[in-house]
């Protein structure tokens, strides 16, 4: 009877042993990903609650990509190359849609430059960004968790083990061309949200530089530059909604698509 039970329990601590080699590889992976992920990665989130979080997504994950994770090699030096390989999967991921949310900052920051705004309030936050940025990245986050980013993040995160492979480095040509690639689409998708605000502080400045030729005495820029910010704040009023839901939009194919596949 007790030569059973310690086969039992040897039979149960191998298990236990495999499944914890499993729920370590999907755990520096999706660790890595939450660490820049929007929302449940900000620098406004404890860190505590970034490590609970992380550990209930590997517990999702980790069931669903038992097939598909190797055994970690038996050498020290090749299992941590295969756990890096997996932090760097992770990143990669997470980065994807982080430059969504940079995309939201940069054009935030853009708009406060074209209305004389970016000084407003901003240096109180934990990134310090013009107020403007800081409401849209704020009202782009909300909109994205109320849209169900948890339940999206997790499908990612199992998806992604088909596109990159546990254990496998990227290829040093595809992660660079791809970065460039999620570059410029996240500062194409800054530059349209802010173009209501450039449009408008175009023609605000041409007929500025009008009036100026034409009364030379009149101090055009004291007049003009309440003018300037009310208009900001009542562009902004109209056009965040129609932003927001484009850069939502955006957000939802990245999380789609976050690695370009043709």
């Amino acid at each position: 009877m007790t030569a059973e039970m310690i086969a039992a329990l040897e039979r149960l601590v191998a298990a236990g042993q495999g499944g914890a080699a499993e729920a370590a590889q999907v755990f520096f992976r999706v660790g890595a990903a939450m660490a820049v992920m929007p929302a449940f990665g900000e620098q406004m989130v404890p860190m505590r609650v970034r490590l609970a979080l992380a550990l209930a997504f590997t517990a999702v994950v980790a069931p669903a990509v038992s097939g598909l994770l190797p055994p970690l090699p038996g050498v020290p030096v090749a299992a941590l190359g295969h756990l890096m390989a997996e932090v760097m999967a992770g990143l990669t991921l997470g980065l994807a849609l982080r430059l969504m949310v940079i995309a939201l900052q940069v054009a935030g920051t853009m708009a406060a430059q074209a209305t004389s705004l970016a000084a407003l309030f901003g240096g109180t936050v934990a990134d310090p960004q013009p107020a403007i940025a800081q409401l849209l990245v704020l009202a782009g986050l909300a909109l994205a968790l109320a849209a169900g980013l948890h339940v999206r993040i997790a499908e990612a995160l199992i998806l992604s083990y088909a596109v990159l492979p546990a254990g496998r480095f990227l290829a040093g040509a595809d992660l660079a061309e791809w970065g460039v690639a999620q570059v410029a689409r996240g500062f194409s998708l800054a530059f349209m949200l802010a173009v209501p605000f450039l449009i408008a502080a175009t023609i605000y400045n041409l007929a500025l530089g009008a009036i100026n030729r034409a009364m030379p005495q009149l101090m055009v820029a004291f007049v003009g530059a309440p003018a300037l910010t009310a208009g900001g704040l009542i562009l902004l009023l109209v056009s965040a909604t129609s932003a927001l839901a484009l850069w939502l939009a955006g957000f939802d194919a990245t999380l789609a698509d976050p690695f370009g596949l043709p």
